[in-house]
C-alpha cells in the first residue's frame, strides 16, 4: 500500500508506504553486513517490526569482483507484524557488476537498482560476463535504475582528511548507507554514535565515515536523481506493550543460556570448538563472567563436549555449541551422556552439508542425526526454536528438559535463525521459569540389612530421572564411565536382562517428558493442514496469510518438540485429509511422521542454503490440496 504526500513547493515528494524490502549487495570487503546491521538497527529503534537475512561467502576472503565474493544482506521493514524477510527486494544496491549480475534474478520489475556507477568498469564486468554495460545496453529498462558515483562521491567528500584514495574508498559503504537513509527517513545518531564507539583508537577513520555517512544523506536530500523519499510507520499496533531490542537467533540463544543458569541456580559451563555459525554464541558467553559463565574454547569438537560433560558430572548447567560436522565427532559422547544421565545441552546450529557443505548457508538437515545418529539405543529429546527471538524461549526449554529428566538435549536451531534478527520483547525476570534442580545431599536407599547406602540409579517415580550427586559430597561416592550399569547400585553390569531393562528406563524417560500439546490455528474448518518445524514457520506464516486472504481455507501447526511428540500430534494429524510439510531437507520429519503414525504427508522439500519464499510455498500448498 502506498499513501503520496504533496509536498510543500520547492520539497521532495514523500510517499507512505507500509512495508520495504532493501538488499545491500556487494564484494565481500565492501561491508555490506555492517551495513545491513546498521540499517537494521536505527529502523529497529524507529519501532518497525523488521526480518533480515544476511547471505555471505563461505570463504575468508573470495576473489574481489566475482560472483562466488558476492555478500549481501536483506532486510524486510514494515508498519505491521512481519515473519520473513521477503520473497524479492524493493531495492537492490549493488556495489560492483558481480553484485548486480548475482542478485537481478530476484529483483522483481519496476523496482529501485542503485548501482554504483563507479565499477562498472571493462575489467570488473568481464570478471562476470558481461560483454557490454547492463546500465548503457537497455537490459535494466524494466526497472528504476539510479547511476550514482559511489565511490568518487565518496572520495571526493573525503577529501580534506588526507587519506589515500584506498583508504577513502572504503567508506563508500557509509555513503549508500546515508543515501539509503535519507530515502526511508531513518534515524542518524544511533549510526554516528556506533561509528565513534567502533573507531575509537582511530578517531579520524570515525569522522571520516561520519562524513561519508553524512554525505551520502545530502545527495540525497539534493540530487534531483531521487526525487521521492518513503515513510515507513512504526509497527505500533504489532507489538504488545514491553521493552523491545533487535535480536539475533545466536544472541537470544546466548541471552536464553545466561537466563537459565541463572534460573537454575547453577554455573554456566561451555565447552565448545569455533564452527560456522555458532561461533558468535561462544563470543557472546564470553563477555558475560559476571554471570558466573565459564567458556572454554577447546582444540576439537571432542574435548569440547567432553569438558561439558565433566561439568555436568560437577553440577554446572553444561552447554556444548557446534553444526552438523561436529555433532558427527561428538556423537560418542553425547551417547556417553545418554548413558550417565546427566544434563547436556548440545546446540546445534545447523547449516548446509555433508561434510563441510555450505559453511555459511542454512538447512535443517540434522534431524536424523540428531534422532539417530548415536551407537545403540540412545534417545535423546530435541527441541527446535521457529524464530530468531524464541531462540530465548526455546533454550529455557530445553534448559528445563534436561535439567528436570537429568539427560542430554538437542537444540536445534539453523544458521537462517542464527544470523537474521527480528524485535525481541524483553522478558520480565519474574516470568522465567523456576528451574531450580536439588541435588542429592545424603542416602536414598536402605538394604536388606538396614544399611542406607546412596544408590546413583535410584529414579524418581514420576520422571525416571536419577539422582544428581556433585563429587565430594560425602557419602555419595560412584561409579560413572560408558559400561552398561546396573538398575540402582550403578555397578557395571553385563547382565542381558539388566541391559534390556535400562535401555527400555531410558527410552521411557524420555517417552514421558512433558511437553504441550500442539496448537492448531485453524479459524476456518479447514480440509489442509501445513505443518512445519524450525525455521521453516516464518515462510510457512506468510504463506498461510496469503492463502487466507485469496479466500483458501488452510489450517497451520508449528512443532517445537520433535521428541517426544506432543501426545496429540496423531490426532491433529489424522484430522485433515491433506497435511503439507515444508522442510529444508529431503523429507526427514516426513520420515518419522509417516513411520509414527502411517499418515500420507505431502512433502515440500528445499536444499539450496536459502530459506523459503512465502510465494513458492503458498503455491505448493495450493497443488496439494488440489491433488486430494
Amino acid at each position: 500500500m502506498t499513501e503520496t504526500v504533496l509536498p510543500p513547493a520547492g520539497e521532495k515528494e514523500v510517499r507512505r508506504v507500509d512495508h520495504v524490502i532493501i538488499r545491500f549487495a556487494g564484494d565481500s570487503g565492501d561491508g555490506m553486513q555492517l551495513t545491513g546491521d546498521r540499517f537494521t538497527s536505527e529502523t529497529a529503534s524507529f519501532g518497525n517490526d523488521l526480518s533480515t537475512l544476511p547471505n555471505f561467502p563461505a570463504e575468508i576472503r573470495a576473489p574481489a569482483g566475482t560472483l562466488p565474493g558476492v555478500s549481501s544482506f536483506q532486510l524486510h521493514f514494515a508498519d505491521h507484524d512481519i515473519l520473513t524477510p521477503g520473497d524479492a527486494p524493493d531495492v537492490l544496491v549493488a556495489m560492483n557488476p558481480a553484485a548486480l549480475k548475482a542478485n537481478i534474478a530476484d529483483v522483481p520489475r519496476g523496482a529501485e537498482i542503485i548501482v554504483n556507477t563507479d565499477e562498472f568498469t571493462k575489467r570488473p564486468m568481464a570478471k562476470v560476463g558481461y560483454a557490454t554495460s547492463p546500465l548503457e545496453d537497455g537490459s535494466l529498462d524494466a526497472y528504476n535504475l539510479h547511476p550514482v558515483p559511489l565511490t568518487t562521491l565518496t572520495v571526493e567528500a573525503l577529501k580534506d582528511f588526507g587519506l589515500s584514495r584506498k583508504e577513502a574508498e572504503r567508506s563508500k559503504n557509509m555513503f549508500a548507507l546515508g543515501l539509503l537513509s535519507w530515502m526511508y527517513h531513518r534515524p542518524t545518531e544511533g549510526t554516528e554514535s556506533f561509528l565513534r564507539q567502533k573507531f575509537a583508537k582511530k578517531p579520524e577513520i570515525a569522522e571520516a565515515n561520519i562524513v561519508a555517512f553524512r554525505a551520502g544523506w545530502n545527495f540525497g536530500e539534493t540530487t534531483e536523481d531521487f526525487a521521492v523519499s518513503y515513510e515507513v510507520a512504526p509497527a505500533s499496533s504489532a507489538f504488545p506493550s514491553g521493552t523491545y531490542r533487535n535480536i539475533s537467533g545466536n544472541l537470544a540463544l546466548s541471552y536464553g543460556l545466561i537466563a537459565a543458569a541463572q534460573q537454575a541456580d547453577l554455573p554456566l559451563y561451555l565447552g565448545s570448538y569455533p564452527i560456522t555459525p555458532a561461533s558468535d554464541i561462544l563470543h557472546e558467553l564470553s563477555r558475560h563472567k559476571n554471570f558466573g559463565v565459564r567458556t572454554f574454547q577447546a582444540e576439537d569438537e571432542i574435548a569440547g563436549i567432553g569438558a561439558a560433560l565433566g561439568a555436568a558430572f560437577g553440577g554446572a548447567l553444561a552447554v556444548t555449541t557446534t553444526s552438523g560436522p561436529g555433532v558427527a565427532l561428538k556423537s560418542e559422547t553425547i551417547g556417553l551422556a545418554v548413558s550417565l544421565e546427566l544434563p547436556l545441552l548440545i546446540v546445534d546450529i545447523q547449516r548446509g552439508g555433508p561434510s563441510t557443505g555450505l559453511p555459511t548457508k542454512t538447512e535443517q538437515a540434522d534431524l536424523l542425526q540428531a534422532m539417530y545418529g548415536r551407537n545403540g539405543e540412545a534417545p535423546v529429546p530435541i527441541v527446535a526454536p521457529k524464530t530468531a527471538a524464541d531462540c530465548f524461549d526455546a533454550t529455557l526449554d530445553a534448559a528445563r528438559i534436561a535439567l528436570t529428566y537429568r539427560t542430554p538435549v538437542f537444540l536445534l536451531s539453523d544458521g537462517y535463525l542464527a544470523n537474521g534478527s527480528e524485535p525481541w520483547r524483553v522478558p520480565e525476570t519474574a516470568d522465567l521459569p523456576d528451574l531450580r534442580t536439588l541435588f542429592a545431599s545424603g542416602p536414598n536407599h536402605t538394604l536388606a540389612d538396614g544399611t542406607e547406602v546412596f544408590w546413583p540409579y535410584k529414579r524418581d517415580a514420576q520422571t525416571l530421572a536419577r539422582p544428581w550427586a556433585v563429587p565430594g559430597t560425602p557419602g555419595l561416592e560412584h561409579r560413572i564411565g560408558g559400561i552398561e550399569k546396573q538398575d540402582g547400585t550403578g555397578n557395571i553390569s553385563y547382565d542381558p536382562a539388566n541391559h534390556e531393562f535400562m535401555v527400555r528406563t531410558r527410552q521411557a524417560k524420555i517417552d514421558g517428558i512433558e511437553v504441550p500439546d500442539l496448537q492448531v490455528d485453524d479459524p476456518d474448518g479447514a480440509r489442509t493442514l501445513v505443518i512445519g518445524w524450525g525455521s521453516t514457520y516464518g515462510p510457512i506464516t506468510a504463506a498461510v496469510r496469503r492463502l487466507r486472504s485469496q479466500g483458501v481455507a488452510v489450517a497451520q501447526a508449528h512443532l517445537r518438540h520433535l521428541n517426544p511428540f506432543p501426545r496429540n500430534l496423531g490426532e491433529v494429524l489424522g484430522r485433515y485429509d491433506t497435511v503439507v510439510l515444508p522442510e529444508m531437507n529431503l523429507g526427514q520429519l516426513a520420515t518419522l511422521l509417516r513411520a509414527k503414525y502411517l499418515t500420507n504427508i505431502h512433502s515440500v522439500t528445499q536444499v539450496n542454503g536459502m530459506p523459503f519464499k512465502a510465494e513458492q510455498l503458498a503455491e505448493a500448498v495450493q497443488e496439494a490440496s488440489r491433488a486430494q
